[in-house]
Protein backbone atom coordinates (compact mmCIF):
# COMPACT_ATOMS: atom_id res chain seq x y z
CA UNK A 1 0.00 0.00 0.00
CA UNK A 2 1.24 3.99 -0.78
CA UNK A 3 -0.07 7.08 0.82
CA UNK A 4 1.38 10.45 -0.19
CA UNK A 5 -0.30 13.59 0.83
CA UNK A 6 1.07 17.02 -0.35
CA UNK A 7 -0.50 20.75 0.47
CA UNK A 8 -0.21 24.19 -0.94
CA UNK A 9 -0.94 27.85 -0.15
CA UNK A 10 -1.07 30.78 -2.05
CA UNK A 11 -2.29 34.21 -0.14
CA UNK A 12 -3.37 36.83 -2.96
CA UNK A 13 -4.38 40.18 -2.44
CA UNK A 14 -7.07 39.61 0.38
CA UNK A 15 -7.86 35.36 -0.72
CA UNK A 16 -6.42 32.94 0.72
CA UNK A 17 -6.21 29.74 -1.92
CA UNK A 18 -5.17 26.38 0.13
CA UNK A 19 -5.00 22.97 -1.83
CA UNK A 20 -4.73 19.46 -0.40
CA UNK A 21 -4.11 16.42 -2.57
CA UNK A 22 -3.87 13.10 -0.54
CA UNK A 23 -3.09 9.58 -2.68
CA UNK A 24 -4.22 5.80 -1.44
CA UNK A 25 -2.80 3.34 -3.70
CA UNK A 26 -3.45 -0.45 -3.47
CA UNK A 27 -2.53 -2.95 -5.39
CA UNK A 28 -4.21 -2.02 -9.03
CA UNK A 29 -6.81 0.43 -7.47
CA UNK A 30 -5.94 4.17 -6.87
CA UNK A 31 -7.53 6.44 -4.97
CA UNK A 32 -6.83 10.33 -5.39
CA UNK A 33 -8.78 13.18 -3.44
CA UNK A 34 -7.71 17.31 -3.92
CA UNK A 35 -9.47 19.84 -1.92
CA UNK A 36 -9.55 22.91 -3.05
CA UNK A 37 -10.33 26.01 -0.32
CA UNK A 38 -10.87 29.85 -0.18
CA UNK A 39 -11.39 32.11 2.47
CA UNK A 40 -11.47 35.89 2.65
CA UNK A 41 -9.60 37.40 5.49
CA UNK A 42 -10.79 34.15 7.27
CA UNK A 43 -14.52 34.64 7.82
CA UNK A 44 -15.75 33.07 4.91
CA UNK A 45 -14.54 29.79 3.33
CA UNK A 46 -15.21 28.00 0.15
CA UNK A 47 -14.15 24.89 -1.02
CA UNK A 48 -14.85 21.53 -3.28
CA UNK A 49 -13.32 18.13 -3.24
CA UNK A 50 -12.48 16.21 -5.88
CA UNK A 51 -12.35 12.77 -5.47
CA UNK A 52 -10.89 9.62 -8.67
CA UNK A 53 -11.38 5.92 -7.75
CA UNK A 54 -8.81 4.06 -11.14
CA UNK A 55 -8.62 0.97 -11.42
CA UNK A 56 -5.90 -0.96 -13.63
CA UNK A 57 -6.35 -4.23 -15.20
CA UNK A 58 -9.65 -5.48 -13.77
CA UNK A 59 -10.64 -8.65 -15.42
CA UNK A 60 -8.68 -7.76 -18.63
CA UNK A 61 -5.05 -6.07 -19.46
CA UNK A 62 -5.43 -2.95 -20.47
CA UNK A 63 -8.41 -2.15 -19.21
CA UNK A 64 -9.02 1.07 -16.79
CA UNK A 65 -11.87 1.95 -14.77
CA UNK A 66 -12.23 5.71 -13.70
CA UNK A 67 -14.77 6.94 -11.77
CA UNK A 68 -15.06 10.61 -10.55
CA UNK A 69 -16.75 13.22 -9.00
CA UNK A 70 -17.10 16.75 -7.19
CA UNK A 71 -18.67 18.28 -3.82
CA UNK A 72 -20.48 19.59 -3.71
CA UNK A 73 -21.70 19.37 -7.10
CA UNK A 74 -24.23 16.70 -7.88
CA UNK A 75 -23.72 17.07 -11.50
CA UNK A 76 -20.39 16.19 -11.73
CA UNK A 77 -20.06 12.53 -11.39
CA UNK A 78 -18.59 10.37 -14.51
CA UNK A 79 -17.50 7.05 -15.34
CA UNK A 80 -15.22 6.22 -17.83
CA UNK A 81 -13.49 3.02 -19.30
CA UNK A 82 -10.19 3.15 -21.51
CA UNK A 83 -8.81 -0.37 -22.84
CA UNK A 84 -5.36 0.29 -24.41
CA UNK A 85 -3.98 -2.49 -26.47
CA UNK A 86 -0.70 -3.05 -29.26
CA UNK A 87 -3.33 -2.32 -31.97
CA UNK A 88 -6.05 -0.46 -30.55
CA UNK A 89 -7.18 2.14 -28.18
CA UNK A 90 -10.87 2.64 -26.85
CA UNK A 91 -11.96 5.86 -24.42
CA UNK A 92 -15.66 5.82 -23.05
CA UNK A 93 -17.13 8.24 -20.70
CA UNK A 94 -21.03 8.66 -19.04
CA UNK A 95 -21.97 11.77 -17.02
CA UNK A 96 -23.78 10.35 -13.65
CA UNK A 97 -26.79 11.93 -14.47
CA UNK A 98 -30.35 11.59 -15.55
CA UNK A 99 -29.64 12.27 -19.13
CA UNK A 100 -26.54 12.18 -19.16
CA UNK A 101 -23.49 12.97 -21.77
CA UNK A 102 -21.47 10.08 -23.51
CA UNK A 103 -18.42 10.33 -25.04
CA UNK A 104 -16.64 8.08 -27.32
CA UNK A 105 -13.34 8.10 -29.45
CA UNK A 106 -11.13 5.02 -30.16
CA UNK A 107 -8.45 4.18 -32.87
CA UNK A 108 -7.39 1.49 -34.29
CA UNK A 109 -4.37 0.47 -36.67
CA UNK A 110 -0.68 0.14 -37.16
CA UNK A 111 2.77 2.01 -37.62
CA UNK A 112 1.49 1.89 -41.34
CA UNK A 113 -2.03 2.53 -40.94
CA UNK A 114 -4.54 3.99 -38.31
CA UNK A 115 -8.25 4.94 -38.58
CA UNK A 116 -10.18 6.46 -35.61
CA UNK A 117 -13.29 8.61 -34.52
CA UNK A 118 -14.18 10.52 -31.75
CA UNK A 119 -17.96 11.17 -30.81
CA UNK A 120 -19.95 12.93 -28.08
CA UNK A 121 -23.79 12.35 -27.93
CA UNK A 122 -26.16 14.65 -25.90
CA UNK A 123 -29.16 12.26 -24.72
CA UNK A 124 -31.27 14.87 -23.31
CA UNK A 125 -31.67 16.32 -26.57
CA UNK A 126 -30.40 13.61 -28.55
CA UNK A 127 -27.98 15.90 -31.06
CA UNK A 128 -24.21 15.02 -31.15
CA UNK A 129 -22.16 17.20 -29.96
CA UNK A 130 -19.78 16.53 -31.98
CA UNK A 131 -18.07 13.79 -34.21
CA UNK A 132 -15.39 13.90 -35.91
CA UNK A 133 -13.17 11.10 -37.83
CA UNK A 134 -9.93 10.03 -39.35
CA UNK A 135 -7.40 8.00 -40.88
CA UNK A 136 -3.77 8.50 -41.73
CA UNK A 137 -1.41 6.09 -43.87
CA UNK A 138 2.40 6.59 -42.81
CA UNK A 139 5.30 5.02 -45.14
CA UNK A 140 9.03 5.54 -44.70
CA UNK A 141 9.04 8.81 -46.21
CA UNK A 142 5.08 10.22 -46.55
CA UNK A 143 3.10 10.51 -44.21
CA UNK A 144 -1.07 10.70 -45.97
CA UNK A 145 -4.25 11.74 -43.68
CA UNK A 146 -7.54 12.27 -43.86
CA UNK A 147 -9.74 13.93 -41.92
CA UNK A 148 -13.81 14.90 -41.23
CA UNK A 149 -13.97 17.20 -38.83
CA UNK A 150 -16.56 20.15 -37.33
CA UNK A 151 -19.63 17.23 -37.02
CA UNK A 152 -19.11 16.28 -40.34
CA UNK A 153 -18.79 19.63 -42.28
CA UNK A 154 -15.10 19.96 -43.15
CA UNK A 155 -12.87 17.53 -44.34
CA UNK A 156 -9.47 17.75 -45.12
CA UNK A 157 -6.80 15.84 -47.17
CA UNK A 158 -2.71 16.52 -46.09
CA UNK A 159 -0.06 14.81 -47.47
CA UNK A 160 3.82 15.29 -46.32
CA UNK A 161 6.81 13.93 -47.71
CA UNK A 162 10.56 13.77 -46.88
CA UNK A 163 12.46 14.77 -50.24
CA UNK A 164 16.32 14.54 -48.48
CA UNK A 165 16.65 13.34 -44.52
CA UNK A 166 20.20 14.97 -45.07
CA UNK A 167 19.23 18.17 -45.49
CA UNK A 168 16.10 18.06 -43.71
CA UNK A 169 13.90 18.81 -47.09
CA UNK A 170 10.36 17.82 -47.16
CA UNK A 171 7.24 19.36 -48.86
CA UNK A 172 3.88 18.88 -48.09
CA UNK A 173 -0.20 20.11 -49.34
CA UNK A 174 -3.34 20.25 -47.94
CA UNK A 175 -6.73 20.50 -49.13
CA UNK A 176 -9.77 21.47 -47.20
CA UNK A 177 -13.68 21.78 -48.23
CA UNK A 178 -16.24 22.98 -46.33
CA UNK A 179 -19.53 21.47 -47.22
CA UNK A 180 -21.73 24.40 -45.81
CA UNK A 181 -19.78 27.40 -47.24
CA UNK A 182 -18.40 25.22 -50.43
CA UNK A 183 -14.93 26.76 -49.54
CA UNK A 184 -11.95 25.15 -51.08
CA UNK A 185 -8.67 26.40 -49.77
CA UNK A 186 -5.08 24.80 -50.62
CA UNK A 187 -2.01 25.43 -48.94
CA UNK A 188 1.26 24.04 -50.07
CA UNK A 189 4.60 23.71 -47.42
CA UNK A 190 8.59 23.35 -47.97
CA UNK A 191 11.34 22.92 -45.22
CA UNK A 192 14.46 22.56 -45.79
CA UNK A 193 17.79 22.66 -43.26
CA UNK A 194 20.67 25.75 -44.70
CA UNK A 195 22.80 23.96 -42.82
CA UNK A 196 22.86 21.60 -39.32
CA UNK A 197 22.00 24.84 -37.42
CA UNK A 198 19.87 26.82 -39.41
CA UNK A 199 16.08 25.90 -40.75
CA UNK A 200 13.99 27.60 -43.40
CA UNK A 201 9.60 26.88 -43.55
CA UNK A 202 7.69 28.26 -45.99
CA UNK A 203 3.96 28.57 -47.32
CA UNK A 204 1.32 29.69 -49.27
CA UNK A 205 -2.43 29.08 -49.98
CA UNK A 206 -4.78 29.95 -52.41
CA UNK A 207 -6.39 32.86 -50.59
CA UNK A 208 -2.78 34.81 -51.54
CA UNK A 209 -1.48 34.16 -47.89
CA UNK A 210 2.06 33.63 -48.13
CA UNK A 211 4.40 32.83 -44.57
CA UNK A 212 8.29 32.08 -44.13
CA UNK A 213 10.67 31.12 -41.21
CA UNK A 214 13.55 31.50 -40.23
CA UNK A 215 15.26 29.75 -37.32
CA UNK A 216 19.10 29.35 -36.18
CA UNK A 217 20.11 27.65 -33.57
CA UNK A 218 23.35 29.70 -32.22
CA UNK A 219 23.82 28.07 -28.98
CA UNK A 220 22.76 24.54 -27.51
CA UNK A 221 18.85 24.92 -26.80
CA UNK A 222 18.71 28.66 -27.92
CA UNK A 223 16.86 29.68 -31.02
CA UNK A 224 16.78 33.21 -33.33
CA UNK A 225 13.91 32.83 -35.03
CA UNK A 226 12.43 35.44 -37.58
CA UNK A 227 9.12 34.95 -39.32
CA UNK A 228 6.98 37.11 -41.81
CA UNK A 229 3.62 36.55 -43.23
CA UNK A 230 1.71 38.51 -46.14
CA UNK A 231 -1.53 38.91 -48.14
CA UNK A 232 -0.14 39.00 -51.47
CA UNK A 233 -3.96 40.82 -52.35
CA UNK A 234 -3.63 43.64 -49.90
CA UNK A 235 0.52 43.81 -48.99
CA UNK A 236 -0.01 46.87 -48.07
CA UNK A 237 -2.15 46.25 -44.87
CA UNK A 238 -1.45 42.81 -44.01
CA UNK A 239 2.46 42.62 -44.17
CA UNK A 240 3.44 40.97 -40.63
CA UNK A 241 7.19 40.60 -39.47
CA UNK A 242 8.38 39.24 -36.16
CA UNK A 243 11.49 38.14 -34.42
CA UNK A 244 11.67 35.99 -31.23
CA UNK A 245 14.48 34.47 -29.53
CA UNK A 246 14.67 31.82 -26.95
CA UNK A 247 17.32 30.86 -24.29
CA UNK A 248 17.66 27.71 -22.00
CA UNK A 249 20.25 27.10 -19.72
Amino acid sequence: MFQAITATGTKKNDFILGEVQSQLKNKNVTVDVKVNSESNNMLLFSGQVLTTFTADDIGTPGLKTILSFVVPDQRSGKVELQYLHDYAGISTSLGLTANPVVNFSGAVGTNMFAVGADVSLDTATGIFNKYNAGLSITNADLIASFNLNNKGDLLSASYYHVVSPLTNTSVGAELTHSFSTHENTVTFGTQHSLDPLTMFKARFNNNGKASALLQHQWRPKSFLTLCAEVDTKAIEKSSKVGLSLLLKP
